[in-house]
């Protein structure tokens, strides 16, 4: 299995039909939920995961399609069309995983936090299954929808890869996995603040995992492109908003790119408190006492 976090008991849960989630379990008190990003696995709340563990039980699984969690096949047809149930990575079939995997594991209420994919997972959760979701934080990111909305002119060449994932099939996978490792590793070094945050072995089991799921990395992306998108503005047209208590800590994005942050996620959430930080992307790596607090913040409200 690899580099594990001490101190957690690792369990295979299923959640759906053929799909199994691995999960890193510890603690005891209310569960919190932690969702991993890209290109990470669930060892990337290593450090948050540990603390939080001293008066919460902690969960943090790999996504499907991530790590060391099943990676089922992807249908491109369904990846692309808002009504259709059986897309494999849409994140509201993602986000049904966890709720599923929270549930087998005793609760059928949580917290939920996640960064980056992670984070668009959460989101997705949050709209769909309200009365499991207790407290919600999303880390580095924006709503599906508004992302491509804000992703213009030259501004945009800082997304290149998700242009490139929403390619159908064939390419992006040839294309990634030729020089998966420098594809992979170029985001690590890219978005990393501090680069010591991620150690060579963690660096080394990040990479190896995104070698073994380049077809499930690219249908997660390629499902954003398609499905989610669909599925995040018959949302809006609905007026259908994140009820629970709402924390997004993102860097300041809106500079470069020409938007506001915090009306964007105002416009999806009653409670929102939003902050913007200092640290690179991989935030729960590079400040994970700053991230503690501020989930300990969230669900003490």
């Amino acid at each position: 299995m690899g580099l594990l976090i001490p101190g957690f008991d690792y369990r295979r849960v299923p959640v759906a039909d053929g799909v199994s989630l691995n999960a890193a379990v510890a603690g005891s008190g209310s569960p919190l939920v932690l969702l991993h990003g890209f290109p990470q696995t669930h060892l990337m709340w290593r450090h948050v995961a540990a603390d939080l563990a001293a008066d919460h039980t902690v969960i943090c699984p790999d996504l499907r399609g991530y790590g060391a969690s099943d990676k089922p096949a992807a249908d491109a047809r369904a990846d692309a069309d808002a009504d259709a149930d059986s897309a494999a990575y849409s994140k509201r079939t993602m986000a049904a995983d966890i709720v599923a995997l929270a549930r087998a594991l005793g609760h059928d209420r949580f917290a939920l936090a996640g960064h980056d994919r992670g984070a668009l997972v959460a989101f997705r959760a949050g709209l769909d299954h309200p009365a499991a979701i207790t407290h919600l934080a999303c880390l580095d990111v924006l709503p599906t929808l508004d992302m491509w909305d804000v992703m213009r002119g030259t501004t945009a060449a800082v997304g290149f890869h998700l242009y490139l994932m929403a390619q159908p099939p064939g390419l992006p996978e040839r294309m990634i996995a030729a020089c998966s490792d420098d594809f992979f590793g170029h985001f690590l070094d890219l978005w990393a603040g501090d680069p010591g945050a991620i150690p060579a072995e963690v660096r080394t089991a990040y990479l190896d995992a995104c070698r073994a799921a380049v077809p499930s990395i690219v249908a997660d992306y390629r499902a954003s492109a398609g499905v989610d998108v669909d599925h995040d503005r018959a949302d809006r047209d609905a007026g259908r908003r994140l009820t629970m208590p709402l924390t997004v800590l993102q860097q300041d994005w809106g500079a470069a790119l020409g938007y506001d942050a915090a009306e964007v996620w105002r416009a999806w959430a009653d409670d929102l408190e939003h902050r913007t930080v200092g640290y690179g992307h991989f935030m729960a790596e590079e400040a994970p006492a700053d991230i503690a607090k501020a989930l300990r913040a969230l669900l003490s409200r």
